[in-house]
């Protein structure tokens, strides 16, 4: 296509794999699921075996306001350090299997990061060629309001596919989406066209009305970047049945669950992909856990990017053998007109005490300790104060820690000293003048920085999708020329309800349904699906949003919307505003809602016995 015509010479060939992938399939494989995930994974994935593409994800929308607030210190930082240091040794072992290296490490400093990496080849004597993708970095654009320290649009594979088809060895980006690790190594390796099928001025793929394009292939491929991108999460790691049984019925204790193996993917032209892990490493890869991965942090039936919008509702997982899950029947639409652009400021100063009340009268215990402080902060209260009560106590405990309850106060406030000595101060004067068995978990600080997230849209023309290749040579990239709005799809038919009266026992819903939660910006998702069709057609019918609210109270005066993937035997739930402005504004116990799925399994509800 002509974006990317400078870069069509055919790459020279590297080092041969010890075991080339089969005719026709591309193996991705990932080790790295957020900044500061296992070090020895990248190692790991280039020796358990054979691999096309190594993918690594270092980025999350906390991470990148960690980023922002090193390169305010350091003009020259910005990347994930941890990567280059990951390299000392992974780049000799990818060299010499023939690996490539994709990775988003380079955050909001790609071209430091490339030079980092060209330095570190020089030294150790490997002979890569290094390229990189930029443009995603829209700071300087401005118009963003007050102490903004990043401004990213969530870019395609189009620069990556750019780059490694003018023979980069290494490709480091910056925003990217996190499926593009994956949609730009296969656009490259198997020519689909990334700026959609509109493109007239291409001599090499001629303007035909009625070629649909590479939009399939392509949703294939952002569905097994999705499975792929949180690394061990697709291979048995943080799943809801790990100590039960999958659907195949087999025990999974038969499976080392304490250190999975990392995900790869074995992608086919027209996008259809195998899941599975290189052979004797630890964990599992069967319909639930990657089930469970697919619902993590999506929405509806649309799941746009900027390559494409993958259907959700058109996924067909088989079991494929041991470890082994096919994911086929993708079907993909063009991608809407907008990017994603996220951005994080600092939102001020948050400090934490957390009382610790012991025994008997937890309840009159937390009373007077929150009384006494509001006294004591009535001078100059912080602009937000929050007090919980965890009773994580019980009667006759044999322990002290189990006779314990915590009462947490966050207060949050622009004024450092609001939020530093004028609250730290005012608990260690309680110290002996409060309740009986007065003590804190950690002796009070000052106040630490908050951020807050935010994601604004800009049309994909207005941003400079630039790949620099090995030789320096830059390629523009042009945004895709069809896109399509998105538009709710409808709400697919429910599925026939089991028979009326069946006995019933009260029981927690995790007994019978899997849970995948975590967070979108202030957001938060919870994707729970059935392990049978029966489990399916009582999950359809049961867990409607009202019901959802009861379960869990904290969403009640929220905006709670439930999506049905009936090929997934899943219900989709997002609850708008839960998490306030992020993660990094801490705004309740768990700040990701990474256990909300969780919480969610352990409620109880009547459940059919024929299920249980």
């Amino acid at each position: 296509m002509a974006a990317d015509s400078p870069a069509a010479s055919p790459p020279s060939s590297p080092a041969a794999s010890p075991a080339a992938s089969p005719p026709g399939v591309l193996r991705i494989g990932n080790a790295s699921g957020f900044y500061g995930d296992r070090f020895d994974a990248l190692r790991e994935m280039l020796t358990d075996g054979p691999l096309d593409v190594l993918t690594g994800d270092y980025l999350a929308e906390l991470t990148m306001l960690i980023l922002g607030r090193d390169r305010r210190k350091n003009s020259d930082a910005g990347y994930a350090k941890t990567f280059l240091r990951q390299l000392e040794e992974g780049l000799g072992l990818a060299h010499e299997r023939g690996v490539r290296i994709v990775t988003n490490a380079g955050g909001l400093n790609p071209a430091g990061l490339a030079a980092a990496v060209r330095a570190l080849a020089a030294r150790v004597g490997v002979p890569v060629r290094v390229a990189h993708v930029e443009g995603d970095d829209l700071l300087a654009r401005g118009g963003w309001g007050d102490g903004v320290l990043t401004a990213n649009a969530y870019l395609g594979g189009a620069g990556i596919a750019a780059c490694l088809r003018a023979g980069a060895d290494v490709v480091i980006t910056g925003r990217v989406t996190d499926a593009a690790l994956v949609t730009g190594p296969a656009a490259a390796h198997f020519g689909w066209d990334l700026t959609g099928p509109d493109r007239p001025n291409d001599p090499d793929r001629p303007y035909d009305p009625d070629r649909p394009g590479d939009l399939d292939a392509l949703a294939g491929a952002v569905v097994a970047g999705h499975v792929l991108e949180c690394g061990t999460q697709a291979t048995g790691g943080n799943y809801s049945f790990f100590s039960q049984h999958d659907l195949r019925g087999q025990d999974l204790r038969g499976h080392d669950l304490r250190r999975p193996g990392f995900p790869l993917a074995e992608i086919h032209a027209d996008g259809s992909a195998v899941i599975t892990k290189h052979d004797g490493t630890g964990g599992l890869v069967d319909l639930g856990t990657v089930t469970a991965q697919l619902l993590y942090e999506t929405g509806g039936a649309r799941y746009p990017g900027p390559d494409v919008t993958a259907r959700l509702d058109t996924v067909r997982l088989d079991q494929d053998g041991p470890d082994r899950v096919r994911i086929s029947g993708v079907r993909g639409e063009p991608p809407p007109p907008a990017l994603k652009v996220g951005l994080n400021r600092l939102g001020g100063l948050r400090n934490e005490i957390v009382f610790v009340l012991t025994g008997l009268d937890i309840d009159a215990k937390a009373r007077l300790v929150r009384g006494q402080m509001e006294d004591a902060l009535a001078g100059r209260r912080p602009a937000e104060v929050r007090w919980e009560l965890a009773r994580t106590d019980r009667p006759d405990a044999d322990t002290e820690e189990t006779a314990s309850a915590l009462l947490r106060l966050v207060v949050r406030d622009s004024d450092p000293e609001v939020v530093g000595r004028a609250v730290s101060g005012a608990a260690i004067e309680l110290a002996l003048g409060s309740y009986p068995g007065f003590h804190v978990t950690a002796p009070p600080g000052n106040g630490v920085p908050y951020g807050v997230f935010e994601a604004a849209y800009v049309d994909a023309s207005e941003v400079a999708h630039t790949a620099v290749l090995p030789d320096g040579r830059r390629v523009a990239l042009p945004a895709p020329l069809r896109t399509k709005a998105l538009e709710p799809v409808p709400a697919p038919p429910l599925p026939e309800p089991l028979p009326a009266g069946l006995p019933t026992r009260r029981a927690p819903l995790g007994l019978v349904v899997g849970a995948r939660s975590g967070d979108k910006g202030g957001d938060a998702n919870v994707g729970v699906w059935a392990r049978s069709e029966d489990g399916w057609r009582w999950l359809a019918h049961q867990l409607t949003t009202d019901r959802f609210r009861e379960l869990i109270p904290e969403s009640r005066e929220l905006t709670v919307v439930r999506h049905l993937l009936p090929r997934l035997r899943a219900v989709n739930f997002t609850v708008e505003g839960l998490l306030g402005e992020g993660v990094a504004a801490q705004a309740r116990f768990d700040p990701q809602a990474k256990a909300l799925g969780e919480w969610l399994r352990a409620r109880y509800a009547d459940i059919p016995e024929v299920l249980l």
